[in-house]
């Protein structure tokens, strides 16, 4: 048999994470790759981006590392399978590399530990270098079996194997433990050498057992060394082995035993090889494995009822009837009502009761008109808000009912989700209002009728004292000396005429007292109408700047929810 050394024909795939929708060669070609892992793969980049800022941090690490090296594994060598030896001190692990490859490739000997650095062996090179280059095995120690060239049908039957000796996991050299400790988290296959003395390692299954009890499909416990054994022990060994990876989790595991000093010592070891490397469903099954470990850890971030997507309308009316109050609109609308009672009364009130009115000189009415005014004046120029406190309390109000029906995490997202323009809601407040305030100078048209009428009845009213001075000038007192005659002269019109000016005066009275009336009913209407106006604009400001927001945030939560079962493999 030939062998050499494995070079890198292209540089390593580890920079950056690939469009998993679009995966490179071998990705999604390959006919044993389990339907949905693509899938699953870009639902947990989903997840990872909607926890970003909401859920925990290490949790989104662990699940960003996944993605990243599942997406550099997808775009290498879809035709290798990546196999790992690993073991503690003594356990044979470099005899057995050597036994399978047939070559004395990894050292072994009495001192230990052995093997320093990881030793790789690969059967087929095409694609196989920019594997190893990512895998990061030094050049010094790659080596390919040159299958074409075997006579052997053993190495042929390999072709796409990775095997990998591993430093002992055990070993007092901290660089020792930090390879095998990556390598585990990146092969498609792991292969844990054990021997009968120290199969209960408590390291073994303390550090990598129990972490990678998930696992099991894609683990290997090999019990090596069965030739110190007596045959009724070798069952013992491997029916204890069995009960002891049961208890810490692993379910059905795999155990085959070898010997690499007895004849035929690794055959069901090799067949086993043989097997997975013909399956070529190693590396994606080592991937769901892993993302069923990685998306576990997010289903405490979700509850299994279904959630809600949108503020439900009982708490929108309280949020909305909090912010009303918190601008104070309802006092707005009063105001309006009051000043539209007051320049109504002052517009179309009768001019003879203005007249007394004035000779008497009001001054509390004078100054409640002045404020008024002043303050309408305000409305329209000045700032109209409500004050922060007022709000927050409405903004926690709605929020904390719907963060209620949430996991904690997602909770406090919807809790910053309704205060993310807590600051903005003031002023905008006010500009509602502001737009919802008619223009200060309007009046209505039957204003300016019943104020031609009032003057009209007036200008009736003075014609008809002048007339009555006529007549008692020139009908009773004689002035002009002759009877004039006509409507000036004859006194006796003077009743009639008295009477006249008293209907007029009567008229404008009852006009000015049904205008009141009628400016008391418009008035309250005018109040509603504002206030409803005012109202809607209201509902804007808390649909654009807390309900919207809300119901966004509590959307991303819901497609959390299902990209967390996509991850699982449940959707």
């Amino acid at each position: 048999m030939t062998t050499s050394a494995v070079s890198a024909n292209s540089p390593a795939g580890t920079g950056g994470i690939p469009i998993l929708g679009a995966p490179g060669p071998g990705a999604a070609a390959e006919p044993g790759d389990p339907p949905g892992l693509v899938d699953r793969l870009n639902g947990l980049d989903r997840v990872v981006q909607a926890g970003v800022g909401r859920l925990d941090q290490p949790a989104l690490e662990d699940a960003d590392a996944l993605l990243r090296r599942a997406g550099q594994r997808l775009r290498l060598s879809g035709d290798h399978t990546v196999i790992t030896l690993a073991g503690g001190t003594g356990s044979g692990k470099s005899s057995l590399f050597n036994a399978i490859c047939g070559l004395e490739l990894s050292p072994t000997g009495m001192r230990r530990p052995m093997t320093s650095q990881a030793h790789a062996c690969v059967w087929g090179l095409d694609g196989a270098g920019p594997l190893l280059d990512w895998l990061d095995v030094d050049k010094r120690h790659r080596y390919a079996r040159a299958s074409a060239l075997d006579l052997e049908r053993a190495d042929a039957t390999l072709q796409g194997l990775v095997l990998i000796d591993l430093p002992d996991h055990d070993s007092i050299q901290a660089v020792h433990r930090a390879e095998v400790d990556r390598f585990v988290t990146i092969a498609d296959l792991l292969v844990w050498v054990v021997d009968p003395q120290k199969y209960a390692d408590a390291a073994l299954h303390r550090n990598y057992i129990v972490p990678f009890a998930r696992h099991t499909g894609v683990t290997l416990i090999v019990l090596n060394q069965v030739d110190r054994l007596a045959p009724h022990e070798i069952d013992d060994c491997v029916a204890d082995l069995r009960r002891l990876l049961e208890a810490e989790g692993l379910a059905d595991p795999r155990i085959v035993t070898t010997s690499a000093v007895a004849e035929d010592g690794v055959h069901g070891f090799r067949d086993v090889l043989v097997d997975t490397v013909a399956a070529r469903r190693a590396r994606t099954e080592r991937l769901s494995a892993d993302v069923d470990r990685v998306a576990e850890q997010f289903t405490a971030y979700r509850f299994d009822t279904e959630p809600p997507v949108t503020v439900d309308d009982g708490r929108r009316s309280e949020l909305i009837q909090a912010l009303t109050d918190a601008a104070g609109a309802p006092a707005v609308a009063e105001a309006m009502e009051s000043a539209y009672e007051l320049r109504a009364s002052d517009f179309i009130g009768w001019p003879v009761t203005a007249m007394i009115t004035r000779l008497r000189s009001d001054p509390l009415r004078r100054m409640r008109l002045t404020e008024l005014r002043e303050e309408l004046r305000n409305a329209f120029t000045g700032p109209i808000g409500a004050q922060q406190g007022d709000v927050d309390n409405a903004l926690q109000g709605v929020s904390e009912g719907v963060a209620a029906e949430l996991p904690p995490h997602w909770g406090r997202s919807v809790r910053a989700a309704a205060r993310s323009h807590a600051t903005e809601i003031p002023e905008a407040l006010g500009e509602s209002l502001k737009e919802a305030l008619p223009t200060f100078n309007v009046v209505p048209r039957w204003w300016w009728l019943v104020k031609t009428w009032q003057y009209f009845l007036v200008l009736v009213a003075i014609l008809s004292v002048v007339w009555i001075g006529f007549l008692v000038a020139y009908g009773l007192l004689d002035v002009g000396g002759e009877d004039p005659g006509g409507l000036i002269g004859q006194a006796g019109l003077i009743p009639y005429v008295a009477i006249l000016v008293v209907c007029t005066l009567g008229m404008g009275w009852l006009t000015a007292s049904a205008c009141r009336n009628m400016v008391a009913l418009s008035s309250a209407k005018h109040g509603e109408k504002m206030e409803h106006h005012m109202r809607q604009g209201i509902e804007r400001v808390a649909r654009g700047k807390v309900i919207e927001p809300i119901e966004a945030d509590l959307q991303v939560y819901a497609r959390f929810r299902r990209d967390v079962d996509v991850a699982l493999g449940r959707g």
